[in-house]
């Protein structure tokens, strides 16, 4: 069983007058017959918990710099009336105590905590995203990594790889500009791919009748590229769509940075000199990662010339640059 977490916070123009505040609360905590404890917190304002017969825990925290914070838990299935007449109630009288002192008021849908289906999943640059996960289609612990598949209402089923969104039903537009939104002639070429575990790139490459798709899928791409070096053997196409961070870089290099240099590197030896490289570059709101990477574009062992293009791909609810 859930636990649904309400939250209702109200910023302040000034502090509170604390004694006169909490009495005027008390009355509804007392028709909702809670307990009340209240709790030292050294200066920093005043700090109460209520405990409700019915399985209910709420904090009210009112902070010595002007914000009052309250906070409720109760178990899925409660009575869903109830809970809302106590958060409309405790809201107005707030409202009636803190008249002229108010300057924001936030109340926020309940966080759902614990349950069979996870809902929430965070961005690239750290974001809490909220989706309509309903069903568990699949899960299992690889040898590599945490495999999830999700199903969305509004965007099918979710491939998610170590708790990050990796790929969507809805997420086309991802692909198509990881191949170079429709302005490249796939047929007759061939073409390397760097991970692309959902298979995405795979299934839209076919369509377009190359001469050959070479796939690393689950092994280390390093060795693999450094044999083709060796080998001489080249490509009119890589696209990388391995993880966005590595996982590991050892026994390769220490750095980061120098082991997504070593990746560009060494695709770089296996195109032809008219070939193209394809990547996605994380979310356009880590700045500082992506003039990182176009930097590290000038200290490859060519010259290279780089264009992106920033396209939103629906299931991460964010702006990407490929």
């Amino acid at each position: 069983m859930a636990v649904l977490h309400y939250t209702l916070d109200f910023k302040l123009r000034a502090p509170a007058d604390v004694s006169a505040t909490v009495r005027g609360l008390q009355s509804i905590f007392q028709e909702q017959e809670m307990t009340e404890n209240v709790h030292d917190s050294e200066g920093q304002g005043y700090l109460a918990t209520f405990v409700g017969k019915n399985g209910r825990f709420a904090i009210l925290r009112m902070h010595s710099h002007g914000l009052v914070t309250f906070d409720l838990q109760c178990l899925e299935g409660d009575d869903v009336v109830q809970v809302d007449n106590l958060l409309n109630a405790l809201e107005k009288k707030l409202k009636a105590l803190l008249d002229g002192n108010i300057q924001r008021i936030k109340r926020l849908p309940a966080l759902i905590r614990g349950s069979d289906v996870d809902r929430y999943w965070p961005t690239a640059d750290g974001r809490l995203m909220e989706y309509d996960i309903d069903e568990v289609v699949y899960e299992k612990e690889s040898a590599y990594q945490n495999i999830k598949i999700l199903h969305s209402l509004q965007f099918g089923n979710m491939l998610i790889l170590n708790g990050d969104v990796n790929l969507a039903e809805s997420d086309l537009p991802y692909t198509q500009a990881i191949m170079g939104s429709g302005k490249e002639h796939y047929a007759g070429k061939e073409i390397l791919i760097l991970g692309g575990g959902d298979g995405g790139i795979l299934h839209e490459a076919v369509k377009l009748k190359p001469k050959m798709i070479t796939m690393i899928l689950v092994q280390d791409c390093v060795p693999v590229l450094k044999k083709f070096a060796e080998q001489g053997r080249t490509f009119d196409y890589v696209i990388n769509d391995l993880t966005a961070v590595p996982i590991s870089t050892a026994p390769e290099e220490d750095s980061t940075w120098e082991f997504l240099r070593l990746i560009l590197d060494l695709s770089i030896r296996v195109l032809r000199p008219s070939g193209k490289y394809f990547t996605q570059g994380n979310c356009a709101n880590l700045t500082d990662a992506l003039s990182e990477y176009e930097k590290l574009l000038g200290r490859l062992s060519c010259k290279v010339d780089f264009s992106k293009e920033v396209v939103c791909v629906p299931s991460y609810m964010e702006l990407y640059p490929f």
